[in-house]
């Protein structure tokens, strides 16, 4: 699933998701002179008499510049939604009055906030709080990257961060990072986009917009090494390195989780099995909770020394049984291959 960023650079097929604005028109120009050009005749913002029925679906798209917010909102332009770069927050409900009073025609809306709008920024919250009170289905998306992967986007295409002003790019990183790290944590779905090319995270937007159903909940099963550092979209975390190493076996340490033998020797181990029934009896739970506070998704982080055996052998078999259990789920192995 990962691909190494310098090979996604020097591939013109493998672009970077902070580096969008090279290959592509910027998204901002496509909306603010066209349809974005809709949004500033405004109404008053009110949706009495307008029927429940007829207020549009809404995603919210932000996060960290250069993370990838342009790719989102192409995806979902793509997946036939109403894009809107660049919105102040404050306008949000006017956008979405205006697409409840098209008859049918506007049923899905995005809209990117970020810190361009950084002045209208205070207005997000209460916003939000309008558009809870109009019964407004509204997801946050929240796009998310390391330090370093920020970094080197912005040094690839030689631009300032918005924030750095005078300084550096990483004391632009850092302001921005402490004006979203509210919205971050009220984020229905986090996206790391550290180690994803383009097309991955095209394909994560796919699998998470692309039904034309919504499921009640959808999961993402992630496998990982503890020594590349945690994932930084991880809703839970389980760690089992409290079962043996494969690694320390000669005739297993070539193979991965995904291998027979290795499955069977992670799972012949004493607690393993239990382990697995106990925690999804948890996660369902879990999953409960979720759903009555309207969160449609988690990201389930599974973690062993280096994110080769124990880890993937155990991500395989809880994801099975999430789906036994009715859940959507994807399975991602974060670091295997990498040793």
């Amino acid at each position: 699933m990962n691909v190494n960023e310098h090979e996604g650079q020097e591939n013109p097929g493998q672009e970077n998701p902070g580096q969008e604005s090279q290959g592509q028109e910027n998204l901002g120009q496509e909306s603010q002179g066209g349809d974005g050009a809709q949004v500033s005749t405004g109404t008053n913002g009110d949706a009495a008499g307008i029927p429940e029925a007829a207020i549009p679906e809404l995603v919210i798209i932000s996060g960290m510049s250069g993370a990838g917010r342009s790719t989102a909102a192409k995806c979902l332009e793509d997946l036939g939604w109403f894009v809107v770069d660049n919105l102040p927050p404050a306008l949000i409900p006017t956008m979405v009055e205006l697409g409840a009073r098209s008859q049918g025609n506007v049923a899905r809306i995005a809209v990117v906030v970020d810190v361009r709008g950084r002045r209208f920024f205070d207005n997000l919250r209460e916003s939000l709080a309008d558009l809870e009170a109009k019964h407004v289905t509204r997801r946050i998306v929240f796009l998310e990257s390391s330090d370093d992967a920020l970094v080197r986007r912005f040094e690839s295409v030689r631009r300032p961060h918005p924030l750095q002003g005078d300084g550096r790019i990483v004391d632009g990183i850092d302001a921005e990072r402490e004006l979203l790290r509210e919205l971050r944590g009220d984020a229905d779905l986090v996206i790391d986009t550290s180690s994803l090319n383009v097309h991955e995270l095209r394909a994560k937007m796919d699998a998470q917009f692309a039904g034309e159903e919504e499921p009640e909940l959808r999961a993402t099963v992630m496998s990982f090494g503890f020594k590349y550092g945690l994932p930084v979209d991880a809703d839970l975390v389980v760690d089992m390195r409290f079962l043996p190493n494969p690694h320390w076996v000669p005739e297993l340490r070539p193979f991965t989780g995904l291998n027979e033998e290795v499955s069977a020797y992670v799972f012949n181990q004493p607690g393993a099995k239990e382990f697995i029934d106990r925690y999804s009896e948890l996660l369902q739970l879990i999953a409960a909770g979720y759903r009555r506070e309207g969160k449609r998704y988690v990201t389930i982080a599974v973690g062993c020394t280096g994110g080769k055996h124990r880890s993937v052998a155990t991500s395989e078999k809880l994801a099975a049984r999430l789906v036994s259990q009715g859940v959507e789920t994807v399975v991602v192995h974060r670091d295997m291959g990498r040793e």
